[in-house]
């Protein structure tokens, strides 16, 4: 049992004062001093709430933190941050590290008893404001503000996605045998294709723990702070990906080979005459029995992060057009203090992928008249993240680094200035990664040439995009199953 005992209400006395003061300003025992000797010590604004607020001393016990009215509770001080989409909204600044997956002992639990959900089945999140777009030294946690807390507990169904999660990892570990661990070990962080709210970090043969994923933590918090999510209803839920994979297939069954049109009338749902691809989204989203725009927008997809993406195919299966995702934090990118493991691009490229295949009849097929074929799911490979998107990265920040961006004219084949339509303007092109080198590339949308709202080192450029080379699509599309 935990040795820090507290009654809930003398807790909540306790955490209530510190709202609004920054971590500094609750550091009465002076535990930033240790930051003057060691500027990267991590775990900094959790010492401070341990040692300092609640004031006890740390430990590193693999149970609860604390005895809350006779119930075990772990304590977690977790960092959010303004999201890059929404500056009005709050995210969770990183993944959350749970507990060390420990295989010597992990062979022999059950989950309900396991040191895992010991540390999960009631939580309590002290929550700081990590306000600022660098990594900053340890010391600078002492000006962050400590916006809240929160006593969690997981739902029945979430809990169970947990547990099979869990399972997935000590199952794994039962079937290594003791003269395969150099080379089977390491086949642990690939478990996060077959996990749902979970993954492993670091890698093997540095001691894995397990931790939850940001968009589970991001969930939690956005909750918390007002932001509704709409549950699944109990006949639509599942948890796992093999259910999830079991309800897209009848999906297909009953679905398959009729219009974007004719899907749509049979779901009551109400088309624009010209819509975009997003359509596609919002008949699976009706397809689960939501009203809802965006798979976001439902609890459980919402933690699942999946990346839902229309393909529209030719009646050949070519012409998969390059698929653009998210926009590009520059003051990220460019931090040369953060490490490519910890940034935001690539754990959003850990999430999996689920295309929506749409197929044309003729060259010309209106979008509301592509035949729907199915869906597949996929998750791009750690070593292509590693490799092909990292070479982008370093691209990027090297260019920012150097003060070498360029912006140029473009030319057509006979030399001539190219202009845009609209305004009459020179077409422009930036000199960051295109699609003729990379696989993973940079481009900008907007609206006309006068929209450029994006300052990079000094020259103004539509806001940039990361996209994915359509043919690398193409191939990686055609060789995987339909669900």
């Amino acid at each position: 049992m935990p040795d820090h005992i507290f009654k809930k209400n003398k807790l909540e006395e306790i955490l209530n004062k510190t709202k609004g003061k920054t971590l500094g300003e609750v550091d009465k025992n002076n535990i930033f001093d240790r930051t003057k000797t060691k500027p990267k010590i991590t775990g900094i604004a959790g010492d401070v709430i341990e040692q300092s607020v609640l004031e006890y001393p740390a430990d590193t016990k693999q149970e609860a933190d604390l005895l809350v009215d006779g119930i075990p509770v772990e304590l977690k001080t977790t960092g959010i941050r303004y999201s890059k989409k929404d500056k009005k909204s709050v995210e969770a600044k990183e993944p959350m590290s749970i507990t060390a997956v420990s295989p010597d002992t992990i062979v022999n639990e059950d989950f309900g008893t396991s040191k895992f959900w010991n540390k999960m089945a009631h939580t309590l999140f002290v929550y700081y404001l990590y306000d600022s777009d660098k990594t900053v030294t340890a010391a600078e946690y002492a000006n962050f503000t400590i916006q809240g807390y929160q006593f969690h507990q997981f739902s029945d169904q979430d809990q169970e996605i947990l547990k099979n999660d869990w399972l997935i990892v000590r199952n794994f570990i039962r079937n290594v045998a003791k003269d395969d661990i150099d080379t089977e070990y390491p086949k642990i962080s690939k478990l996060r294709n077959q996990m749902m709210y979970m993954d492993t970090a670091p890698k093997w043969p540095n001691r894995p723990r397990f931790r939850l994923k940001r968009t589970v933590v991001t969930n939690i918090v956005k909750e918390h702070f007002g932001v509704h999510f709409e549950p699944l209803k109990a006949e639509n839920s599942f948890n796992s990906y093999a259910e999830l994979d079991h309800k897209l297939h009848d999906f297909t069954i009953k679905y398959k080979d009729k219009t974007m049109r004719q899907i749509a009338i049979e779901l009551n749902m109400t088309i624009n005459k010209n819509p975009d691809k997003s359509i596609a989204e919002r008949l699976i989203v009706k397809m689960f029995g939501s009203d809802k725009g965006k798979l976001k927008d439902i609890d459980t997809f919402n933690k699942l992060g999946i990346i839902p993406k229309t393909v529209v195919q030719t009646n050949k299966k070519k012409r998969t057009e390059d698929m653009k995702f998210e926009p590009i934090d520059f003051n990220e990118w460019s931090d040369k203090s953060l490490n490519f493991e910890n940034s935001y691009i690539y754990n959003f490229f850990l999430n999996p992928i689920l295309l929506i295949v749409f197929r044309e009849t003729d060259k010309d097929t209106p979008l509301l008249d592509t035949i729907f074929k199915g869906f597949k799911r996929l998750t791009l490979d750690e070593n292509l993240l590693q490799s092909q998107l990292k070479i982008t990265w370093d691209k990027v920040r090297t260019l920012v680094w150097n003060d070498d961006i360029k912006m140029e004219m473009m030319h057509n084949k006979k030399g001539q200035i190219m202009i845009t339509p609209k305004t009459k303007l020179p077409k422009m092109q930036n000199n960051l990664p295109k699609s003729s080198n990379y696989t993973f590339f940079i481009r900008g949308t907007g609206s006309n040439a006068k929209n450029k709202t994006l300052n990079l080192n000094g020259i103004q450029m539509y806001q940039q995009y990361i996209w994915i080379k359509g043919l690398y699509m193409m191939n990686l599309i055609n060789s995987t199953d339909y669900i």
